[in-house]
């Protein structure tokens, strides 16, 4: 076996580090944290210490992770079948399944012990479910059917109630509204992503709907509707008194714009519509959690 050189041994152990950054999804969980937090902000009501929110959004935060490091485990056949995900370190052989493996159930372990034991056993319960959805239920049903869609947008959606149940320790009304806020949102932006993206998903055998009906009809169909179901959810937080009346107005000009963009796509469904749907997907969510916070009664 070949020795390593010693001057080799800080670029070997920058690579490895940049190789487990990469199996936790950064920028994806990027959301479970700003989502985790606003939960958290909206759900205390002076009683709770700013220790709390530190918390439970790590604590959310490692179980996301690990939950995504796992995924990649268990996807990593079809992820080295598409472009996107081919260089992701368990397909492309610089971790190996067993080590990410490993390293996944660690961060959920203990993201999970974090919440249990420093929070709150709501939160915990909640960060179980998340786990226990994305990986037994959504990650296998990606292969079967193009309602996986839906199925992986409930794990998505439950950070900012995990945050919520972290501050009052309870899952009311106004909490269950903020995770159906984050539900209704992800499918417009799961839609444009799944269009872009159709040809990846097609050589690794996912059923997605831009797959299965290549025209793009339903795909623009489901993201209008679900587009259109989310203004009346996004004004439940000025309805439920968590938001005041600023907050409604700016919430129904978000939901009209965002909703024009979902009618344009499943009008003229091409790259670029697809895009635009993405993008204003990326700038709606954190405007309107801006907004909220700033707006709260």
């Amino acid at each position: 076996m070949k020795a390593v050189a010693l001057d080799d041994a800080p670029r070997i152990a920058v690579t490895a580090l940049r190789d487990y950054l990469a199996l936790t999804k950064p920028r994806l969980n990027a959301l479970v944290v700003a989502t985790t937090a606003a939960g958290w902000c909206l759900g205390n009501q002076g009683g709770a210490p700013a220790r709390s929110m530190a918390t439970v959004v790590v604590g959310t935060t490692l179980v996301a992770a690990g939950a995504s490091a796992l995924n990649q485990v268990l996807e990593r056949g079809t992820d080295a079948l598409m472009q996107r995900t081919r260089l992701r370190p368990v397909p492309a052989g610089r971790l190996s399944p067993r080590a990410a493996s490993e390293f996944g159930v660690a961060l959920t372990v203990i993201g999970l012990f974090l919440l249990a034991a420093d929070v709150n056993l709501t939160s915990a319960a909640l960060g179980f479910v998340t786990v226990v959805v994305y990986l037994a239920v959504y990650t296998p049903l990606k292969r079967r059917t193009p309602a996986a869609t839906l199925v992986g947008a409930l794990p998505g959606a439950l950070p900012p109630l995990i945050g919520w149940a972290g501050a009052r320790g309870d899952l009311s009304l106004e909490g269950v509204a903020l995770s159906a806020i984050v539900f209704f949102w992800q499918v417009p932006h799961f839609m444009a992503i799944a269009w872009l993206c159709r040809d990846d998903y097609r050589h690794a055998g996912f059923p997605m709907l831009p797959v299965i009906e290549s025209d793009g009809r339903r795909t623009g169909h489901t993201a209008l509707v679900y587009a259109a179901m989310l203004l009346p959810i996004s004004l439940l937080p000025s309805l439920t008194g968590l938001a005041g009346v600023v907050y409604g107005a700016v919430a129904l000009a978000l939901g009209c714009g965002f909703w024009l963009l979902a009618a344009w796509f499943a009008k003229c469904r091409s790259d670029e519509t697809a895009r635009v749907l993405f993008l204003g997907s990326l700038a709606y969510l954190p405007l309107l959690w801006i907004v909220m916070i700033a707006d709260r009664t």
